[in-house]
């Protein structure tokens, strides 16, 4: 029987009361690594939406910059069609017309000084004069991250980074680093050249409306904040699993794998703002330094006995579905010993969570795409049906689901109706409505230009979860070489492993 109360049908009006609208002030956003795919594909979709919702300023318009030599004209075609593949019943060409006529292209090198002088220095304040846009500035690096220091360097030498009387900001795109040395290194070339509270770091996982509800759900609902604890939780699972491979990122994924890919940043964020102590108030640097204390309280994990905590895998080839193993990728080294696949078991080490354990999984080629947070709440301490029924109670769980279908989620138990006195799981569902939610690149760029860092990871956050995962990722890579890594099909749940990493505890993963 489908017990289901879903709350599908929340107009925009409806919830308009409790939305905050701001149009934030004109800017410039400049884009480094216009010509590649991020740009079409992401970018430039978003910040058209955003035109058509009227939610940008009067005076915004685009700079793309890249090392492709193209003029302005072409870079709006390239850009339509990315649009039009990313929107296509959104492709209003009247609206486009108004849109396009603010993208503007400049080609650059990007180690050349004297290139940022022609293409930045020359044309931004033409264009800003133009537009009216304050002077206030938004670098985005949609770049390979090897050349981030270089741009930023060369930014900060052009006196770029800093404008009298306007303001100037600058977004990276992850990865941040390949592990905790070179993480700090960027961290002090982009800290030599802005301030903190200039750096926006994204992690788009943030900015999904789920995991923004996260601290709403907690906080301003008295019904679960008490529960929120070792004392009512058995235990949590994060999952963020998808159905792709690779695609054609062979090159990033050969020196990433699993662990840096996804655990340093997505993974370790949901983490942390499941687990984080209520802030003394609602504001980013607040919010972050709870975040970071939960990374603080992370116990470190034991290098000597890594089969207690940690599982790692590599999707091999599905021929039912047709489907290519790891190291059949082109661009794949044969033997390659890079997990696709990893599950942990994380302690934090505090008063609220101790003794509950934290299992995070994430990988690619799973059966199904999906990102949760299921909250385990512990089992009904006396069995007082048993003489009229048979067989255990099922737990309550509570799913926050990030993506498909964002919502939260609550199974509970009740009786079957009928004269036989037996129990049947009943769900409760709450479902965003889609015409009121924005994509998370939208709203990343959005809290971006308006000045807002909730959403973005700020320097230490980085640290400290380099600082855990590094020795992990090291011992991992000493350990592949004896070929230690299980294999999974493509389209499976994972590795046996990783059910068995559970099972020791006497739980289980949620079905994929």
């Amino acid at each position: 029987m489908d017990m289901n109360s879903r709350l599908e049908n929340i107009s925009a009006e409806q919830m308009a009361p409790v939305c905050r609208i701001v149009i934030p002030k004109s800017c410039c956003l400049v884009i480094f690594g216009a010509s590649g795919d991020l740009t079409r594909r992401k970018l430039i979709p978003a910040i058209y939406r955003l035109f058509r919702q009227r939610l940008l300023p009067r005076g915004f318009f685009v700079l793309g910059v890249a090392r492709s030599e193209m003029d302005s004209d072409r870079f709006r075609a390239l850009m339509s069609e990315g649009l039009r593949e990313a929107f296509p019943e959104e492709c209003d060409e009247t609206c486009w017309r108004d849109f396009s006529s603010r993208l503007h292209y400049r080609a650059i090198n990007y180690h050349d000084a004297a290139s940022y002088r022609t293409a930045l220095g020359e044309v931004l304040p033409t264009l800003e004069k133009a537009a009216d846009s304050g002077g206030n500035r938004i670098f985005y690096l949609a770049t390979p991250p090897g050349v981030y220091g270089d741009i930023i360097g060369t930014l900060h030498q052009s006196g770029l980074a800093s404008q009298a009387n306007s303001h100037v900001k600058l977004v990276v795109e992850k990865p941040f680093g390949h592990d905790l040395a070179s993480s700090r290194e960027l961290n002090a070339t982009l800290l030599d050249a802005f301030r903190e509270s200039q750096v926006y770091r994204i992690d788009h996982y943030l900015a999904k409306e789920t995991v923004q509800n996260i601290l709403m759900f907690r906080f301003a609902n008295s019904l679960f904040e008490p529960l929120w604890n070792r004392r009512y939780i058995d235990h949590v699972q994060i999952t963020a699993a998808e159905t792709i491979g690779i695609e054609r990122r062979a090159g990033y994924y050969e020196q990433a794998g699993v662990l840096r890919d996804m655990f340093q940043n997505h993974m370790f964020q949901l983490l942390s703002l499941t687990a984080l102590e209520p802030p003394s108030l609602f504001s980013a640097d607040r919010v972050r330094d709870e975040k970071a204390k939960v990374l603080h309280s992370i116990r470190p994990f034991p290098l000597e006995r890594l089969e207690e905590c940690v599982v790692t895998g590599q999707y091999a080839g599905s021929a039912a579905a047709g489907i290519k193993g790891y190291q059949d990728e082109s661009g794949v080294a044969v033997d390659s010993g890079v997990p696709t696949y990893a599950a942990l078991k994380v302690w934090i080490d505090n008063w609220r969570w101790n003794g509950v354990p934290f299992y995070l999984r994430s990988g690619k080629r799973l059966k199904r795409r999906t990102t949760e947070i299921a909250i385990h709440f512990r089992p009904v301490p006396h069995m007082m049906f048993s003489q009229t029924m048979g067989g255990r109670i099922e737990a309550n769980t509570l799913i926050l689901r990030v993506q498909p279908d964002e919502g939260i989620h609550l199974e509970i138990q009740a009786k079957n109706p009928g004269s036989r006195m037996c129990l049947m799981p009943v769900s409760l569902d709450f479902l965003y409505p889609r015409e009121v939610s924005l994509s998370a690149y939208e709203r990343v760029l959005l809290d971006c230009m308006e000045g807002d860092q909730m959403l973005f990871v700020r320097e230490d956050g980085v640290d400290l979860s380099w600082s855990l995962l590094t020795p992990l990722i090291q011992a991992l890579e000493d350990r592949a070489a004896s070929g230690v890594l299980f294999p999974y099909e493509a389209g499976s749940d994972g590795p046996a492993a990783a059910a068995a990493l559970l099972e020791r505890d006497g739980r289980c993963w949620r079905p994929l």
